[in-house]
């Protein structure tokens, strides 16, 4: 895209674009989302940045109307392989604030002159710059959401000092963080603390939106997420419509409780200072309304990243629906299931554990009650935290699932936010009890990959369509599975070789049925047909 097609947006006030750049004004020294709903200035006067910081380092300051710091994140991100796409899942994972740019720079592979170089190539801002922002949306967010006093709140949001959080919110916003607070009217809360709880000796709990881009197909996340709901880790409260969805979170600094709402937000008013604005307008966009309880606050970052790459909140459906719309065969489904999201995984440990163990949700919540970690008290339904992978290394774990585990626990495979995909799937494929296909489903939903399908027959129809699909093909192959009224279980790849029961299960009833796999596939590669897809499917081709 060039810079006249990208003013073109702009003119149009084209949300499809939100996120994906930024544009800024030379005459206000402000920048904005391309849907940012004042009047358009003129060419001359306008500049075009890849990301937020960018336009920071180029001493413009945020939009208060369109709130551009807020939008949703780029698809490109997800769809990308290379060293900058992985970089940036790293950094909005939160690498930056833990192990600063030399964590970083290990985890990729790289040397930390490489990294910087090719994100400012690319971005117009290194990595450090790329954290500052995201540092000073998290502190925006704390300030106009919560009582949380500031000297605790720069803190939690990253900053390694005062002044330094200071000097950043006047620099971005034009305003001080008091200032930020009270145009949200959140100041009467300081005294009672995040949401009033803290007085109590309760997590504080972030009222947040998380903002999406497009369409969004919310009762199919929603039933996926039900029917895979593991019991004391998830659960489902509410009717079809106005659920909600609710998990635990193990996170580096403390653990949490997530809630995310069904029913969705659209921009037909213009929302409430301090809360996130959705990424368009209508139709066009919206937000899922989350509420998340933490016991550190230094989480809300990582926490709120990994929500919304289980919901799938950063794709680009507009992308999707030009690319699979266009296939005689998937074109209607595209239009039956407008916005249909490929979710994800909020841990990716616990999801490959998860597909290796296969089976209903009630087999891994065997493994929960077993070795998971409690709450210090029941939320709910929710009562423990999925186990750590090197809690599920020793007797008593299932052989697919103990090995998994000790690759996970001693780096032989990654699996963390910005991992090499390649590099995971393949060795992921050579643990016993994996295989390919279950590889690649985690690979899909724990990696978040947008373009993974399962094995197909070399040459024949099947593997031509596939390929007719890319970069999108993880959206394909769920709207085929909606078409085949896929049951739970009926889409996830079975292992090589069954799981064994955990011991503590073999013990209470060595008949238990729930404890054996229902419905699972068995791995094969037949022509024209992919192992994801359930036998109705096949057969009916």
């Amino acid at each position: 895209m060039d810079d006249e097609t990208r003013y073109e947006a702009v003119t149009s006030r084209d949300a499809r674009f939100d996120g994906e750049f930024f544009f800024a004004v030379v005459t206000t020294g402000i920048y904005c989302r391309p849907s940012c709903p004042a009047v358009t200035p003129k060419r001359v006067n306008v500049r075009f940045y890849a990301s937020a910081a960018a336009a920071q380092g180029a001493g413009f300051r945020a939009c208060r109307r369109c709130r551009p710091d807020a939008v949703p994140g780029s698809a490109e991100w997800n769809a990308r392989a290379d060293l900058v796409g992985r970089a940036m899942r790293f950094i909005g994972d939160g690498v930056i604030d833990r192990e600063g740019v030399a964590g970083l720079a290990r985890r990729l592979g790289y040397s930390a002159r490489q990294v910087q170089r090719q994100l400012t190539a690319e971005l117009g801002a290194g990595p450090v710059a790329l954290a500052r922002a995201r540092r000073a949306h998290t502190a925006r967010l704390l300030l106009q959401t919560t009582g949380l006093p500031v000297t605790d709140l720069a803190f939690a949001s990253g900053f390694a000092s005062i002044r330094q959080f200071n000097d950043t919110m006047r620099e971005i916003y034009a305003s001080t963080p008091s200032e930020l607070r009270a145009a949200a009217g959140t100041r009467d809360k300081a005294a009672a603390g995040p949401s009033g709880a803290a007085r109590h000796g309760a997590p504080a709990g972030v009222p947040l939106r998380l903002a999406y881009r497009g369409p969004y197909a919310a009762a199919e996340i929603f039933d996926f997420l039900q029917e895979r709901a593991v019991p004391g880790v998830e659960e489902i409260r509410g009717a079809r419509g106005a659920r909600t969805y609710r998990r635990t979170l193990r996170l580096a600094h403390g653990s949490g409780v997530a809630e995310v709402d069904e029913h969705a937000g659209a921009r037909s008013r213009r929302p409430r200072a301090g809360l996130v604005c959705p990424a368009a307008r209508g139709a066009d966009g919206g937000w899922l309304e989350c509420r998340l309880h933490l016991t550190d606050l230094r989480d809300l970052s990582t926490a709120v990243q990994r929500m919304r790459r289980l919901f799938d909140l950063d794709a680009d459906p507009f992308a999707v629906a030009e690319r699979l719309g266009a296939d005689p065969r998937l074109g209607p489904l595209v239009a039956a299931r407008a916005g249909l999201r490929s979710p994800g995984a909020a841990d990716p440990e616990e999801l490959a554990v998860r597909v290796v163990l296969g089976g209903p949700p009630e087999r891994a919540a065997e493994l929960v009650r077993a070795y998971g970690k409690p709450l210090d008290a029941a939320d709910g339904t929710l009562t423990h935290l999925f186990p750590e992978p090197a809690a599920l290394t020793g007797d008593g774990v299932p052989d697919a699932v103990r090995a998994l585990c000790a690759a996970l626990a001693d780096g032989a495979v990654l699996l963390d936010a910005g991992a090499d995909r390649d590099a995971a799937e393949r060795a992921l494929s050579t643990l016993p009890g994996v295989g390919q296909a279950a590889a690649a489903y985690i690979r899909m939903r724990a990696l978040g990959d947008p373009d993974v399908v399962g094995p197909v027959a070399d040459g024949g129809r099947e593997a031509a369509s596939w390929d007719a699909w890319r970069p999108w093909r993880s959206y394909a192959f769920h709207h085929l599975r909606h078409a085949a009224g896929a049951r739970p279980h009926e889409d996830q790849p079975a292992a090589t070789t069954p799981a064994q029961e955990p011991a503590a299960s073999r013990q209470a009833d060595s008949s238990a049925s729930t404890l054996v796999p229902t419905d699972r596939m068995t791995v094969r590669v037949a022509a024209h047909a992919s192992p994801w897809l359930p036998s109705r499917v096949r057969s009916s081709r």
